[in-house]
């Protein structure tokens, strides 16, 4: 049934699928029929999938990527479909337009996307309003297990030097509307941001950060999303730096500008043009960053993996790797909103007798 729905889909332009999809889906999960509908089709239930994750309780480990909700618009409609927690954002201090259209684009023949989408969204004063709303309705909608995790970031016109404060905006702003918190800078959509990933950079950014954190009566967890193109040096820059100011994680990966083994065409790849690949082509480099930085850091730095997940084998593979959780973003949209209950269904199966 989806892969028809999509092979419709998929003959429009992709960011205007998106919100047209999300604008039906909000329809339906604002009739409390429609909520039981959908979650009789796509929940799975099982204490046996509930994860403790730097402290958190989830109520099971497969998640939403940032990027697809970036203003906390469809939390109540994301929710429905089964998943275990959903991560917002990027969201900036003041609202940005982000790059100009077109800025995601389909590479049929890779299962991937290639996004320019620049940190668009409405700015974090307008999020916290979204996320009050929807606080307001967890109760009645069944919302209150869903977890919800803030992805913030710089804004495209603040200096380098100054970027720490446009995080600690954002981190102070949204705190008491997000059980955790995720720094991104890394991806390659915002010029110099990627920048902010050296060692010296990020120490400042982060130790502002927990700072910050250590002041609130209950601190929560503060992740860092890396690039799949770091180097090893790099990479263990980050997982020294982790251990030494004693933030809660890591996020792998963020998309990549890699366009190494790729099927489509190189005409095709030229006139995209510039953007973070995402889907199948990352998912054995993210993969291997998992393995590495659990066997650099003997497991201590807890990781949600991401990239390349489209199956629930690819689920168990990231997990197996050293993920706690997952998040899905690309593959959800190639294999559908059955794509999380395939994966729950087979980490809630019990082994035969």
């Amino acid at each position: 049934m989806y892969k028809w729905l999509r092979s419709l889909l998929f003959l429009f332009p992709p960011e205007s699928v998106h919100h047209f999809s999300m604008f039906i889906l909000n329809g339906i999960s604002s009739i409390r029929a429609g909520r039981y509908l959908l979650r009789k089709a796509f929940y799975v239930e099982d204490p046996l999938l509930k994860k403790n994750f730097a402290g958190i309780v989830f109520k099971n480990p497969v998640g939403l990527a940032a990027g697809f909700d970036k203003n906390a618009l469809y939390l109540q409609s994301l929710e429905t479909l089964g998943f275990g927690f959903i991560e917002i954002g990027t969201v900036t201090p003041l609202a940005q337009d982000g790059n100009p259209k077109p800025r995601l684009f389909r590479l049929k023949k890779d299962g991937a996307l290639i996004n320019r989408m620049g940190f668009n969204n409405q700015g974090v004063d307008k999020v916290v309003e979204h996320l009050k709303k929807w606080k307001e309705k967890s109760t009645e909608s069944g919302n209150g297990l869903l977890r919800i995790g803030g992805n913030i970031g710089k804004n495209k016109i603040t200096p380098n030097e100054n970027a720490w404060q446009d995080y600690a905006i954002c981190f102070e702003k949204l705190f008491p509307w997000v059980d955790y918190f995720v720094v991104n800078v890394s991806s390659p959509n915002t010029p110099g941001l990627r920048e902010l990933q050296e060692k010296e950079s990020l120490r400042i950014i982060l130790t502002k950060l927990q700072d910050l954190n250590r002041k609130q009566k209950i601190q929560k967890p503060l992740l860092l999303k890396i690039s799949p193109d770091l180097n090893n040096s790099q990479m263990d820059d980050v997982i020294n730096l982790s251990e030494e100011i004693h933030f809660d994680g890591l996020v792998v990966s963020n998309t990549t500008i890699s366009r190494d083994g790729l099927y489509s065409p190189t005409e095709k790849l030229e006139h995209i043009g510039t953007g973070g690949l995402s889907g199948d082509p990352l998912k054995k480099k993210s993969t291997e960053f998992i393995h590495y930085i659990g066997q650099k850091s003997n497991h201590r730095i807890p990781i949600i993996g991401s990239g390349g997940i489209r199956s629930a084998a690819d689920a168990k593979e990231k997990m197996l790797a050293g993920a706690g959780l997952i998040q899905i973003w690309t593959g959800f949209i190639y294999e559908g909103p059955s794509l999380v209950r395939k994966i729950l269904k087979a980490q809630s199966s019990k082994p035969k007798a």
